[in-house]
């Protein structure tokens, strides 16, 4: 099977066993047995891409002549919380990312910080769960790099990003917690090479719209993989106990936690 066949079974796969959930059949993608199928689905598709492509194998790269002329963004464009336009004001000099839950050594990094770490750039393709795909090039500090500075503890299996952008609408910060946006990934796609706490993209600073001041690119998982705004990472072994128990807030509301391409 060529490179080609392997990523268009895979992501075949990955539509198929998402369809019901996603294209409306809501009443009946939420009985038991169809999301016992979506869920063995969803395991299948993260095993099948791992045998064929290999637990670390790079997401394809581009030339900086197929970068688009505009990166197209995806999900919230400019949280509207006052904590958050205040740091737009201040242009993120304060802004922290914290790491903490089950490590040995919890970090606060400011963006100052993470550009004194070694970094990576790539060019690739953003895919959208909603059809449109579109060319950028990153740069920021390999997540890998954070997690060993942590020391994740034994027990730890994911990373969850906890980011600042409020999914209801708001014009102050009186959301709750469990209204911002969250997405997780497990230890195998946070150790990457190409998983990123990216802060530029095309050599310029994050825009807002993009996610600044900091986003996750995780090249070989779909767009709502990749969290935007990131205030803070904590290791867990489950989450059960955050959100609606599945991973990540639209996989709370039906999507498959497994976004692979």
């Amino acid at each position: 099977m060529s490179d080609a066949s392997r990523r268009n079974f895979l992501r075949s796969a990955t539509l198929t066993a998402g369809a019901l959930t996603l294209a409306g059949c809501r009443s009946l993608s939420q009985t038991q047995w169809v999301q016992d199928v979506l869920y063995t689905a969803e395991g299948l598709t993260r095993r099948v891409q791992r045998l064929f492509a290999g637990t670390h194998t790079l997401a394809k790269e581009y030339a900086k002549s197929d970068i688009a002329p505009v990166f197209r963004a995806n999900g919230t464009l400019n949280p509207p919380t006052d904590d958050y336009q205040q740091h737009v004001r201040d242009g993120f000099v304060d802004w922290e990312v914290k790491v903490e839950g089950l490590v040995e050594h919890p970090l606060t990094l400011s963006i100052a910080d993470l550009r004194k770490l070694p970094s990576r750039t790539q060019i690739t393709r953003h895919d959208c769960v909603e059809g449109w795909s579109c060319i950028g090039e990153w740069t920021g500090a390999p997540l890998k790099l954070v997690l060993a500075m942590a020391r994740p503890k034994p027990n730890a299996r994911y990373c969850v990003f906890y980011c600042a952008d409020p999914m209801t609408d708001t014009d102050n910060d009186g959301v709750a917690d469990d209204d911002f946006y969250y997405e997780s990934h497990d230890l195998l796609e946070c150790t990457h090479p190409q998983t990123l706490l990216a802060y530029q993209l095309n050599g310029k600073p994050l825009p807002v719209a993009n996610g600044a001041p900091v986003r996750l690119r995780a090249e070989r998982q779909l767009g709502y993989k990749q969290a935007k705004y990131i205030e803070r990472i904590e290791l867990v072994e489950s989450f059960a106990h955050i959100g609606g128990g599945k991973g990540g807030y639209w996989e709370d509301r039906g999507y498959n936690w497994y976004g692979g391409i």
